[in-house]
């Protein structure tokens, strides 16, 4: 079946030799206007994300970038090559069918070059059938789900098309399947859906399908376990005088206050705040200080600067 290039250096309106800085920087930028849990209009804006997403996937992994960028004009000759069943059991499995996903939040594009799409999960066995037959179940299959954070804290319940294709025909069918995604699920986990992998060969049972958890990566928050981390901006004056600021959380906004004398790097905890640990209870959110100086200062805004070095008795590289 025919797979749709995906130009990822314009999906994030970066030139090929971007750096990584810049590709960080591309992405965050769109990526608050159309992630799902900040965007004002989710409808447009689910499909825009998915492409962002899938985008920064790629060219923010050194490795996944090296093989995008060798793939060039010959992207549509490159094949990805069967894995043969464990063992040695293979009648059936160059006929098995292929599948397509719609609805995981990865295209075709990305599942074959990639991801985990089709690739063998094991389960392959034989048992004796009636008449002394030998049947065989089904092959397992594998896929990605591309699951946001809010989906994490409060778990969800996506709808998936799953295409199957027989080889030997050519002919397709469509099956929608409803996937409960539960709340606190980890990232690489293995959502299960039993049987709705390759079909059976001589009255075995049809393998299942495993559906592997890739989180959306959030404009504002990295992950780490169950806790979240914020570069949290202030201006000089907030961090020597002190402020209350307002920051962005899964629950919404929150107030911080910021004690005077604060510096760079300086990290503020907000209890609860991050993703669920499994037990009822939720990690933490944890606010990381830098300091933004102004790029263009008017010149009477430089006159104060000025008179505020003049009286200033600070001096950050005096060692005595």
């Amino acid at each position: 079946m025919p797979v749709e290039f995906k130009d990822y250096y314009d999906v994030l309106g970066v030139a090929r030799n971007a750096s990584d800085t810049e590709i960080k920087k591309a992405f965050r930028k769109l990526a608050r206007k159309y992630h799902p849990d900040v965007a004002k209009d989710k409808t447009t804006a689910e499909d825009k994300f998915k492409e962002l997403n899938e985008a920064n996937e790629v060219l923010s992994d050194p490795e996944k970038r090296r093989k995008y960028d060798e793939l060039g004009a010959n992207w549509n000759h490159t094949e990805r090559q069967p894995t043969p069943p464990p063992g040695g059991f293979g009648r059936g499995y160059e006929e098995a069918s292929e599948f397509h996903f719609d609805g995981t939040g990865f295209s075709d594009f990305f599942e074959q070059f990639f991801g985990s799409r089709g690739r063998p999960a094991g389960g392959f066995g034989q048992t004796r059938g009636e008449g002394g037959t030998f049947a065989q179940r089904g092959q397992d299959i594998e896929g990605d789900i591309l699951v946001t954070l809010d989906e994490v804290l409060h778990g969800s319940t996506r709808t998936i098309n799953l295409q199957r294709i027989d080889p030997r025909t050519g002919k397709s069918s469509v099956q929608t399947l409803r996937v409960k995604i539960p709340p606190g699920v980890r990232e690489a986990q293995l959502i299960r859906l039993a049987g709705k992998g390759q079909e059976g060969i001589g009255g075995g049972d049809s393998g299942n399908l495993y559906l592997r958890v890739k989180f959306a990566q959030h404009p504002d928050f990295r992950v780490r376990g169950a806790d979240l981390y914020y570069d949290l901006e202030l201006a000089p004056w907030e961090a020597v005088l002190g402020a209350t600021v307002h920051i962005h959380t899964l629950d919404g906004m929150v107030s911080l206050k910021i004690p005077a004398g604060t510096v760079a790097e300086q990290q503020f905890r907000l209890r609860g705040k991050g993703l669920p640990t499994g037990n009822g209870m939720r990690g933490d959110l944890y606010a990381i200080v830098s300091i933004q100086v102004p790029a263009h200062l008017t010149p009477e805004q430089k006159v104060l600067w000025e008179q505020l070095a003049a009286k200033s008795t600070f001096n950050p590289r005096k060692t005595s």
